[in-house]
């Protein structure tokens, strides 16, 4: 009965804490990348670990899974060596590392792992070595030999003179006063060092990286009799500034401590938190054109942007990054972060000059260059950063330049460079006119366009958006890229030069001599109201060489029947409004007539109509488009094909009529009427 109770308990206990298993607590990103150099390293024996090393430096990382395969490190190659695991060593004659460390006291231990140099800074300070021998528990972050070596030589004789007091006191600030195993470092925590109380801290990234004060942890979980070991890449020292107080008192951050001030984000910079910021330098700031910079600084709203844009959400330390992560600010916009080799790059570029300054609330990265978002921006200046500098140069010839730099809220329609490579037009009136038609007088986002909608220009048009399965249109031309959203304007990246409608389709057709054949059809065929009226239509417009090439008899007859004229017209006209960008795989446009039209894109992007080219796609109408055909549409019954199906459907039922009315009667001579439908029927 106990055993069901106890069953019966861990049963609920699991159903209402799905996360709770069998197996434990989950493992920390630290324990998973271990786990996996372990099992990378299992057929060299028990207990061995498989370690990357980056060629050229005495770096070494335990591996990942996306590691092992790219066999990279900050871009720069590896290769793979094999070590004992943390707390195992080596035995003489037996494969991997079957023994485990012998346990000794915290001084001791450290020796084992690789930190004789802080064994002998123990030593010098005359009072921590009998401690660290003694009873008691502690956790000790021990900096390497390397880490030591590294220390200029004037901060390492600050430490080792005065009696030893500064040494004895950094050492234990690298100390905690209890034990302190890896399953317990969590990201973003403090641990309370020997050294004052002052705070330690320690974050744990995802890629299994766990640092303390930005020194890399290189080897964990080394047990002592008296504690623990966990051997660190650096020497650290005590943090006592939060980040605003570091902007203060460097003399490199001069601008940008004014426009922290302006900004009111000091607030915000001195209180609790972990933050990176990437301090833009004196430096960053002369690079920016003078008008650029006076304006941004002179608006409290762009400028917020601008400081929110330089603060990630979280702490991240260099030695955190191995490859590409894609970081986001403050201000909403995502940084791609990497590492080329020692050198920390922000969106592909090494613009961290001095890195991991660290702060209460966070660590400071100093960069080298401005990180302008587009919510700072002119339209001007998002153009700079796009394919469409051919578009802005016309605008700016055309005396458009204010409206694109200016506080007004609009859109741009931007063609991009491609569209013009057949060169561009001259900057007269009709220029002049067609450009302001690409400038919506209103700040748009393209996830809130729907179909139908109307936008008006400065130009005073009215243009209209359709919405397809894979395209997003305005008028004729699409948008070919993500908008860009700037401070008052946004940049729509056209795929072609937008033509507003001119009239109805049938002011389009009788402005047109191409079509004066199809426009005396349309009249004769009573459908002139039609295509006047208001309405969403796809014409397909046969020219003048389309009638001619009709057979001069099959011509002289569809003319002169209005009815039969009316239905091939209205077979010409689709219900809804489809321009050739909005066309991706087959659509099937239904008619006025009622039958389909298959319309589809064929080699280079050429619009075809039942398999027939299209010559000129999207002249666009106030009450739909039209696209040029040289030829005439059939409708399926009309077509020779369909046609001769119908025919034989129509023979095979006369047939059947007749052998029905040959067996009830049984006298041929009254089948002559049944054939002789047959032979009319033939004739047509």
């Amino acid at each position: 009965m106990a055993l069901f109770v106890r069953l019966l308990a861990l049963a609920l206990a699991l159903a209402l804490d799905p996360a709770a298993t069998l197996a434990g607590p989950a493992k920390s990103p630290y324990q998973l990348v271990l786990q996996h150099s372990r099992l990378r390293g299992r057929q060299h024996g028990p207990n061995v670990c498989a370690v990357q090393k980056v060629i050229g430096t005495n770096k070494k990382y335990f591996t990942n899974c996306k590691q092992w395969y790219q066999r990279k490190i900050c871009g720069k190659s590896t290769v793979i060596s094999y070590e004992c695991c943390p707390g195992y060593e080596k035995v003489p004659g037996e494969k991997g590392c079957p023994a485990a460390l012998p346990l000794s006291n915290l001084y001791e231990t450290l020796g084992v792992v690789g930190s004789t140099t802080t064994q002998l800074y123990t030593d010098r300070t005359e009072k921590l070595r009998p401690e660290m021998e003694g009873p008691g528990s502690f956790t000790i972050f021990a900096p390497s030999n390397e880490a030591w070596a590294s220390l200029p030589a004037e901060v390492l004789d600050s430490l080792v003179s005065n009696v030893n007091i500064e040494l004895l006191n950094a050492l234990r600030y690298h100390m905690v006063g209890r034990r302190v195993l890896t399953d317990e470092l969590k990201h973003g925590m403090t641990l309370t060092s020997m050294y004052q109380n002052s705070d330690i801290q320690i974050h744990h990234y995802p890629n299994g990286i766990v640092t303390v004060n930005c020194a890399r942890l290189l080897k964990a979980d080394h047990h002592a009799t008296n504690g623990v070991v966990h051997l660190i890449d650096k020497v650290i020292s005590t943090v006592t500034n939060n980040i605003q107080q570091i902007i203060e008192i460097e003399d490199t951050f001069e601008t940008l401590r004014a426009a922290v001030a302006a900004s009111g984000l000091n607030t915000m910079l001195e209180g609790n938190g972990q933050y990176t910021l990437l301090a833009p330098t004196n430096e960053a700031f002369e690079k920016i054109p003078s008008e650029t910079l006076n304006r941004i600084l002179g608006d409290p709203e762009a400028l917020r942007d601008l400081l929110n844009n330089h603060i990630l959400k979280s702490a991240m330390c260099a030695e955190a990054i191995v490859a590409g992560l894609s970081l986001e600010t403050l201000e909403g916009t995502t940084l791609e972060v990497g590492c080329s080799g020692d050198m920390l790059t922000i969106n592909g570029k090494a613009i961290i000059s001095n890195k991991d300054i660290l702060a209460t609330n966070g660590v400071i990265h100093y960069i080298d260059e401005l990180l302008i978002p587009d919510s700072a921006k002119t339209l001007f200046e998002l153009a700079a950063e796009s394919d469409v500098s051919t578009a802005i140069d016309l605008f700016r010839q055309a005396g458009l330049s204010t409206h694109l730099s200016g506080s007004e809220r609009l859109t741009l329609l931007a063609p991009l460079n491609s569209v013009f490579k057949d060169g561009t037009p001259p900057i007269d009136a009709h220029t002049r006119n067609l450009l302001r038609n690409h400038i919506i007088k209103d700040q748009l986002a393209s996830k809130y366009l729907y179909h139908g909608q109307t936008l008006e220009t400065l130009g005073g048009k009215k243009l209209r958006v359709f919405v397809y399965r894979n395209s997003l249109c305005i008028e004729n031309s699409c948008i070919a890229a993500h908008d860009k959203r700037g401070r008052y304007g946004t940049l729509f990246t056209m795929d072609r030069v937008l033509t507003p409608p001119m009239g109805t389709v049938m002011d389009v057709l009788k402005g047109d001599n191409r079509f004066s054949m199809l426009v005396a059809a349309i009249q004769s065929a009573g459908l002139t109201e039609t295509l006047n009226r208001e309405g969403v239509y796809t014409v397909f417009a046969p020219t003048n060489e389309a009638f001619r090439a009709l057979p001069p008899r099959e011509r002289s007859r569809l003319l002169g029947d209005a009815k039969e004229l009316a239905n091939i017209l209205k077979y010409h006209v689709g219900d809804e409004i489809l321009v050739s960008g909005g066309i991706g795989a087959l659509v099937r446009l239904k008619s006025l007539q009622g039958d389909k039209l298959e319309v589809s894109l064929v080699k280079n992007n050429v619009v075809s109509v039942n398999k027939e080219p299209v010559a000129e796609p999207d002249i666009m109408a106030t009450n739909g488009v039209v696209h040029v055909i040289t030829n005439v549409l059939q409708p399926p019954a009309n077509r020779p094909q369909e046609r001769g199906d119908e025919l034989a459907d129509s023979a095979l039922e006369i047939f059947k009529q007749a052998s029905a009315f040959s067996r009830a009667s049984q006298r041929s001579v009254r089948l002559a009427p049944v054939y002789q439908r047959l032979l009319e029927r033939m004739k047509h």
